[in-house]
């Protein structure tokens, strides 16, 4: 008889897991499907000589992926239109298999923070040791980021997620935000924690760099799909041209703006607005002029080690030519630290954040449009999950766990 085998049955979403059919007959074909209620996908195999389907070891013949991937069922869930639920791995005649993926691992303690006008989350170890800080930074959506900040202090950190717009309590728009308000959040977790790290993707990543150059208390920083270029700010508006059009700083330090990259408006931008096409936003980013020198981040003022992490397929903003700006300062001038810039040449956007999540929505909602993400959804999901790999990895060299 056949059954159905998962493990570990509970875990950090981060986790791999191994899904495995045996009892069948050999060159027998099996569905294995997963679901989340609102999101599935299965795919096709054909059991080995020994009656068995191991998805850490075998490809699918068929199905919503390709290629030997043991979490491949997971990134490559589409939406069906249900209600949300528990994970759910089923195969039919052999076994359902209901799976706890935690989104705060067992062990993990959280607080809410509001102290000195902070607004942000800490998880951290449940237990009575200091551990490396992390400050996990959100990107061009605003808000918090619990569930990275989470699963980091699965790893061992004491990762404080901050808000520093489009949340209660702070400013509703990413516009002329002080870094005294995110220094003053470095300043409260490096009193509570070991040295101190800056994680950020997207605009977070462009802030990370930014923090790490202006504090020196920060020992690290990640940067993913970032840039080492200051850009506009992110003005008020429900349409996306009322957003661009607003000319304004992203970042203030001592009360003055910081100088910015502007935006550029091209014809076909506007047409692909008018004409309800998915935008790809990276077209708002001119580079052929060159950058202004006045825009780059001292980031070969970091007090640590830098990582830049970007997509090669990126069609939200060119991280990999405005991550670069960073790589090529910190070789020229010769920065004392560990510093790397890896680039997935055919990722989308989408690569920030814990692994073995739906990669599947090439195109998501913005301001009144729908913003194309680029890349594929199979190579957006390898790049998330090694990038995730590679960022804990590099927290932990750089701050010690």
């Amino acid at each position: 008889m056949a059954e159905l085998l998962v493990s570990p049955l509970s875990a950090p979403l981060d986790t791999s897991l191994r899904i495995v059919v045996s009892g069948l007959s050999p060159d027998e074909r099996v569905t294995v499907c997963a679901s989340t209620g609102d999101r599935a996908a299965e795919a096709v195999f054909l059991a080995d000589e020994r009656g068995v389907v191991d998805l850490t070891r075998h490809a699918p013949v068929e199905g919503a992926y390709s290629g030997v991937d043991p979490m491949g069922l997971f990134w490559a869930m589409a939406p069906t239109g249900g209600t949300p639920r528990g994970t759910v791995v089923e195969v039919d005649g052999a076994g359902r298999v209901e799976v706890d993926r935690r989104t705060v691992p067992e062990g993990v303690r959280r607080t809410e923070v509001t102290e000195n006008g902070l607004v942000g989350v800490l998880f951290e170890p449940d237990d009575d040791e200091t551990h490396p800080g992390v400050l996990v930074l959100s990107g061009s959506e605003g808000g918090l980021h619990e569930l990275d900040a989470a699963l980091l202090a699965g790893h061992g950190f004491a990762a404080l997620t901050l808000a520093h717009f489009g949340a209660p309590g702070v400013p509703d728009d990413l516009v002329e935000i002080p870094l005294e308000y995110v220094g003053a959040a470095v300043e409260w977790l490096g009193a509570r924690a070991g040295k101190v790290g800056v994680l950020g993707g997207s605009r977070g990543g462009e802030l990370a760099l930014l923090v790490g150059a202006t504090f020196p208390q920060v020992n690290a920083v990640v940067s993913v799909v970032g840039s080492g270029v200051v850009t506009q700010c992110i003005g008020p508006g429900r349409r996306l041209s009322q957003k661009l059009e607003h000319e304004a700083a992203s970042w203030t330090w001592q009360g003055r703006p910081l100088p910015y990259l502007p935006y550029s408006v091209p014809h076909e931008l506007r047409m692909r607005i008018v004409d309800g096409e998915p935008v790809p936003l990276r077209l708002a980013f001119d580079l052929t002029d060159g950058i202004p020198e006045d825009t780059e981040i001292p980031v070969e003022r970091i007090n640590g080690g830098v990582l830049l992490l970007s997509s090669g397929r990126d069609e939200s903003w060119p991280c990999v030519e405005l991550s670069e700006v960073a790589a090529r300062r910190l070789a020229e001038r010769g920065h004392p630290h560990r510093h790397e810039h890896v680039v997935y040449p055919e990722a989308g956007h989408l690569i920030a954040g814990p692994p073995h999540r739906p990669t599947t929505d090439v195109v998501v909602p913005g301001p009144g449009v729908r913003f194309a993400m680029g890349g594929t959804p199979a190579a957006t999901a390898a790049a998330r999950a090694d990038a995730w790999r590679r960022t804990v990895e590099f927290l932990s060299d750089q701050l010690g766990t």
